[in-house]
């Protein structure tokens, strides 16, 4: 009896939530499934489904089995995808982004990839905060700036450019400022960056903004800008179309550094995964483009 018998059957019928269901989906019979559970269960001295003549339902055994043979599965079928010929992506995609990038520019890339390849699962979390992609079991994420975690291998895909700018009926209230010291006597209006971001005598240069108006939404950010309240930094998608319409002014251009990357991270060795391989060649091709058409932000 190999020490496999039971594992893929399991899973088939705990995501399936019956023996037909994971029959069903492993081509095989119901008395196959039942069969190889009840060897599962021996060989582990250990029930792990509570049976009903309706469902079934994992026991604490099953529940703490279930995540580990998910994860033996998958990692058996993508060390078998790595060496074969297999060319079409397949299996489960983990993958996550900052919530406004995420949501405007990336998801519409990743939903026409999995519309391409039907045998791909997709889970995308468009978060702020910096997922653990080893400790979670990520694929792929998509940052900015400096990449600091040594587990992860970053592939730049794109890159933004950062714009000081503010309303004209603020420039008009407060002045404009003429060099980076003199932000220090402004009103910030603070997104989710610590610091602004400059260039100076060829050196970069940060400047910790200060000011009463603080969100993480980008696009609060913007509309507190074009009602006036300060001065803002943020990404081109954010700004441009204010900057083409006149709402908003661009300041300090001389001090203006340069694009800031757009990464695809991920752990060691995944991009030789098809899903993984295809999704970056898709993401060069095509985040550059969508941002650089950006209207707004939200």
């Amino acid at each position: 009896m190999s020490r496999w018998d039971g594992i893929e059957e399991f899973v088939a019928v705990e995501a399936a939530g019956s023996f037909a269901g994971g029959a069903r989906a492993l081509g095989a019979s119901t008395s196959h499934v039942s069969r190889a559970i009840m060897r599962l269960e021996s060989r582990i001295q250990a029930q792990v489904f509570f049976r009903t003549t309706r469902s079934v339902t994992l026991t604490e055994t099953g529940r703490a089995l279930a995540e580990q043979f998910r994860r033996i599965i998958q990692q058996r079928d993508e060390a078998f995808a790595m060496v074969s010929d297999e060319s079409d992506p397949q299996g489960e995609l983990r993958l996550t982004c900052s919530t406004t990038m995420g949501e405007r520019f990336v998801a519409p890339i990743v939903r026409r990839f999995a519309e391409e390849y039907p045998r791909l699962n997709v889970t995308f979390e468009l978060t702020n905060r910096l997922v653990d992609l080893v400790a979670e079991g990520y694929d792929l994420a998509i940052r900015t700036g400096n990449l600091t975690d040594s587990r992860l291998v970053g592939s730049r895909i794109a890159s933004r450019r950062l714009y000081l700018c503010a309303a004209p009926a603020y420039l008009n209230r407060m002045g404009r400022p003429d060099g980076i010291d003199e932000l220090a006597r402004h009103q910030c209006l603070i997104g989710t960056a610590v610091h602004w971001h400059f260039k100076r005598d060829g050196q970069d240069h940060s400047f910790r903004p200060s000011g009463r108006w603080r969100c993480n939404s980008g696009t609060s950010v913007v509309d507190a800008a074009l009602a006036g309240m300060g001065l803002c930094q943020l990404p081109d998608f954010y700004v441009m179309p204010h900057i083409a319409a006149g709402r908003l002014e661009t300041l300090l251009d001389q001090y203006q550094t340069d694009d800031e990357p757009i990464w695809a991270v991920y752990p060691h060795r995944r991009h030789l995964l098809p899903k993984v391989r295809k999704l970056l060649v898709r993401l060069r091709a095509e985040l550059g483009p969508a941002l650089g058409s950006g209207q707004g932000g939200d």
